[in-house]
Formats: C-alpha cells, sequence, structure tokens
C-alpha cells in the first residue's frame, strides 16, 4: 500500500513536472552519467531495488542477471528469442521497445509532440538537413520508458548514410512534459539518423533524443558515444550496411525516438497512441511501386 501511494504520488502532473524539469536537469544528468558507472555490485543491486519502488522494471528476459554497476543494467542485452524480428520486407519494424506516443501523417512539414504542441521538420533535424523527402509524410514517436529495454536496431535492411548530432538541453519526454514545454525534442540533445532502405530505395530517418538523466546515445556503426560533452564532428557521413533488426546502438536510461517515412507509408495495424510495442513488431507498411520523391 505504501508502495501503491508513492507511485501515485510521483505520478501527479505537477509534482511530477516539477521533480523532472524544474531541476538542474544537465547537472543531474551528468551525476547520473558517473554515478551508474560505478562499479559495485552492492551500490547496483541497492539502486536497482530503488529503481524497482518507481517503475515496472523487469529483469527477467535479460541474458545477465548479475550487474556490476547501473550502466550494465541499463544497457542490458535480452536472452536470445526474447524478441521476433517481423519478416515481411514491406514491414518496418519498431526499432525498440517503447509506448507510442504521437503518431500519423506530417502535414507538409509540421510535427506534433502532443495535441496542440507543433515542431518544424526543421528545427528538429538541424540547419545543415534537407527534409524534403519527409514533407507530408508519416511519423511515430516512440518513448522508451527507464524500465525498458534500452537497445535499438535496424528497421529494415538499409544503408546509414549519415548522422547529425545536436547539442541541447536535457527535459523530460513523458507525456506530461510534452504538454506542456512547446517543441520539446528541438530543444534536447539529439542525433539524426538518415538511411536508404534497400526495399524500393525508401529514404527513412531515425531520431534518437535524449532527455533527463539520459543524454549518451552509442552508435555502433561508426564507433561513436555521443553525449553532453561531445566535441566531435557534428555531421559524421558514412556507409554503413545493415539487416534489419540489426542492433544500431544504445541509449544508457530511456528516452524516445522518432521514426520519419515519406509519403505513402502507412502505419502498421494497432500503432495508436498508448499502444506498447515491442522491438521487432510492425510498425510501418511500405508503399506498394516504385519510390516517390528524393532519395
Amino acid at each position: 500500500m505504501k508502495l501503491l501511494n508513492l507511485q501515485r504520488l510521483v505520478q501527479h502532473e505537477d509534482l511530477n513536472f516539477l521533480l523532472t524539469n524544474r531541476v538542474p536537469r544537465i547537472a543531474l544528468t551528468r551525476f547520473m552519467g558517473w554515478f551508474s558507472q560505478i562499479r559495485s555490485p552492492l551500490l547496483c543491486r541497492l539502486s536497482i531495488a530503488v529503481w524497482r519502488l518507481f517503475t515496472d522494471l523487469d529483469l527477467s528476459e535479460s541474458k545477465q542477471q548479475r550487474f556490476a554497476s547501473l550502466h550494465e543494467c541499463f544497457i542490458r542485452e535480452l536472452k536470445p528469442g526474447a524478441r521476433t524480428i517481423d519478416p515481411d520486407p514491406a514491414v518496418l519494424s519498431s526499432p525498440c521497445d517503447a509506448i507510442v506516443g504521437a503518431c500519423g501523417p506530417v502535414a507538409g512539414t509540421t510535427v506534433f509532440q502532443a495535441k496542440g504542441f507543433p515542431y518544424q521538420l526543421r528545427d528538429l533535424f538541424g540547419p545543415s538537413q534537407d527534409t524534403s523527402a519527409f514533407h507530408d509524410g508519416l511519423y511515430v514517436t516512440l518513448r522508451l520508458t527507464s524500465a525498458m529495454y534500452h537497445r535499438f536496431h535496424a528497421p529494415a535492411d538499409a544503408e546509414v548514410q549519415h548522422v547529425t548530432h545536436l547539442s541541447g538541453d536535457t527535459w523530460n519526454v513523458n507525456p506530461i512534459a510534452l504538454q506542456r514545454v512547446e517543441r520539446l525534442f528541438c530543444r534536447n540533445e539529439r542525433a539524426v539518423l538518415r538511411m536508404t532502405l534497400a526495399e524500393g530505395g525508401h529514404p527513412l530517418a531515425l531520431v534518437p533524443v535524449a532527455a533527463i538523466l539520459v543524454a549518451s546515445l552509442r552508435l555502433h556503426f561508426v564507433n561513436l558515444l555521443l553525449h553532453l560533452g561531445y566535441r566531435g564532428p557534428n555531421e559524421i557521413s558514412c556507409r554503413a550496411a545493415c539487416r534489419k533488426g540489426d542492433e544500431l546502438g544504445w541509449f544508457q536510461h530511456g528516452s524516445t525516438i522518432i521514426v520519419f517515412a515519406p509519403a505513402g507509408f502507412t502505419l502498421a495495424d494497432g500503432i495508436t497512441p498508448g499502444t506498447r510495442i515491442r522491438m521487432g513488431q510492425a510498425l510501418m507498411r511500405l508503399p506498394a511501386g516504385p519510390v516517390a520523391g528524393p532519395a
């Protein structure tokens, strides 16, 4: 009963917003980055026990059951066979475990983070990127909670061709904050991964967005760790082929990935705001026929 009351108290909108946003966000995020790397099995067990007071953390699918640090728990791998990748080449699978947020058609160049809170593609992608491929396209916002599996995977056979890193803040990305902070995704630390699908040559973009307590993003295909203190190049060209379901990287706590596809793509059955989805499940369907618009 006490645990239930504690969870209800933290879920109160005004208190939740105060505790997770009206605080020194970047300082707390840097602290968590340091704290999570401390190698102490005892400290890790105590931290996980506290973590479970506030979330539905379930480690039963984890390949590893003992952790030397919180970082190891955050980026845990799953047991073989824990996720099934949709085999249909005409389907984009979800790159991660998530709760579906705002999704649907891009209105010209306008996207919504929540009802009444629009933002522009150019503000999210940054001034260096041409967003015309996704005008009037389709998008899905995928929110990873802190308790979820934090690795993300290729939604289809594709080639990753460019990464743009955009520095920024670490606002919480939960629904409470999204209904209060305008253009939140455009304010936060984020990366834009541009790729071309093997099926039809369609362009695709994944935009991982950092949040409070998480501003580190590991990208395997360019062997890079993006974080608040990153001082390397912000534009990274590459030619990294990946197969559907291949691991692309990880978050170090939990955050959001926004998937953008061109006009003609459609949402898979059951993809609506609030739906829980697992990595590998159908997210979008490719259009029939040849690619339309710039690749």
